[in-house]
């Protein structure tokens, strides 16, 4: 069966995190960088999730898991151990209507993790519906290679001129046609050579 990608916007969304170790703080950071609102459900805590506790980046419930752990979750994350605490956590949210990833367990998910190249805003997410998580990796440091550091800059600016050409036209297929220009090879080749000219300007002065 074929998955249906999407990147979810969880800003405020409430994610529940079942399990306090190496999972779940393997997991946690990406959901934090989105805004979600993380609470875990574990009895015990490893170091790096006490700390960010403390730092009130994340809440906790220092128990077992129940099933109404997971009232208001949007989204669901099992990530114990424990291979049929995981299932119960995924049968559970999904009796609910709720999302769950039980970590390294595929039958029981109803989304994977993808390999992910980050570049500010822009995301490149692989998937082998999880058949190979090591090709995805050796995919994802092939495009880590491709998409270097400088497409985070040349996306902002990008960002900024789409912003000031929708204030000033008044011609929408004129202005998408520009923005096509803008966002080609060649105009992302001269955005390099005017950044290295700037930066050579600079470390002369």
């Amino acid at each position: 069966m074929s998955l249906f990608p999407a990147f979810l916007k969880l800003h405020s969304r409430r994610v529940l995190v079942v399990g306090g170790g190496s999972i779940a703080a393997q997991k946690i950071p990406g959901l934090l960088e989105a805004g979600a609102q993380v609470h875990v459900v574990s009895p015990k805590l490893a170091p790096q999730l006490a700390e960010w506790v403390r730092n009130q980046q994340i809440t906790w419930s220092p128990k077992p898991f129940e099933p109404n752990d997971l009232c208001g979750a949007f989204l669901v994350i099992a990530a114990t151990s424990i291979r049929d605490l995981n299932a119960a956590v995924y049968n559970e949210a999904d009796r609910r209507s709720i999302l769950c990833n039980a970590v390294d367990d595929i039958d029981h998910c109803h989304f994977y993790y993808g390999s992910i190249v980050q570049r500010g805003d822009l995301q490149i997410a692989i998937s082998t519906n999880g058949k190979s998580p090591a090709l995805a990796q050796r995919l994802r440091k092939e495009l880590e290679d491709q998409f270097g550091p400088e497409y985070e800059s040349w996306l902002a600016w990008l960002g900024a001129a789409r912003e000031a050409l929708r204030a000033q036209s008044q011609d929408p297929e004129a202005t998408k046609h520009c923005l096509h220009i803008l966002a080609s090879k060649p105009m992302f080749e001269r955005f390099l050579k005017q950044a290295t000219s700037t930066d050579n300007s600079e470390g002369a002065a």
